[in-house]
């Protein structure tokens, strides 16, 4: 059984979805990112998993469902921080972020029986998840973020090991993404909360 982590943020104004103001206040912003983070963690409830882990920035709230471990993220980059995600984890381990609410238990069931790695690219060069048969953070560690090669630099990392790619998914920056990913995934709160805000702009 693989351990399930999510990497987060505390979804609050002014720290969450900076990118989404404008056009969303950054009240409005912050409740964009708990539908996500929430729609998230609800996926991985349900996704048959050995640990449920939320490493997190900030305080859990109501947003967080029965039987996670929460786990502070570490001081420094986003490389440490993932790095150090890992390093909470004994076995086969997939993490990914609050960004895609989107993804399905069936994404996240992932079978290392006959790879190493799993790597998960985003729409905007990054990527939305990563998967480890066994867990080391010096794959992680120096890795440049938040650009338009993170996700090539981070699969380059895996050079050697039998990895499986997952779909291509679209990160939650932009008021556009924020409409993609609603149609991808309508029935979620995130979709939910979008129309809500959307509807109050008109």
């Amino acid at each position: 059984m693989t351990t399930l982590l999510v990497i987060a943020k505390e979804p609050r104004p002014g720290r969450v979805k900076t990118r989404l103001t404008p056009p969303f206040t950054p009240h409005e912003a912050a409740a964009l990112a708990e539908a996500a983070l929430a729609d998230t963690l609800e996926v991985v409830a349900r996704t048959p998993a050995r640990r449920r882990v939320l490493v997190l920035q900030g305080a859990p709230g109501p947003w967080l469902p029965p039987g996670f471990e929460v786990v502070r993220q570490c001081p420094g980059g986003l490389d440490e921080r993932l790095a150090a995600a890992f390093a909470h984890c004994t076995g086969p381990s997939l993490l990914i972020g609050m960004d895609t609410p989107q993804v399905t238990p069936e994404l996240l069931a992932v079978d290392f029986a006959d790879c190493d790695a799993y790597f998960g690219p985003a729409v905007d060069g990054g990527f939305w998840a990563l998967g480890l048969a066994v867990p080391d953070p010096a794959l992680l560690r120096g890795v440049p973020m938040s650009t338009p090669g993170t996700g090539a630099a981070q699969r380059a990392r895996l050079a050697g090991l039998r990895v499986r790619d997952l779909p291509r998914l679209r990160d939650v920056d932009t008021a556009h993404d924020a409409h993609v990913v609603a149609g991808e995934a309508p029935g979620g709160r995130f979709a939910a909360r979008l129309a809500r805000l959307a509807a109050a702009h008109r």
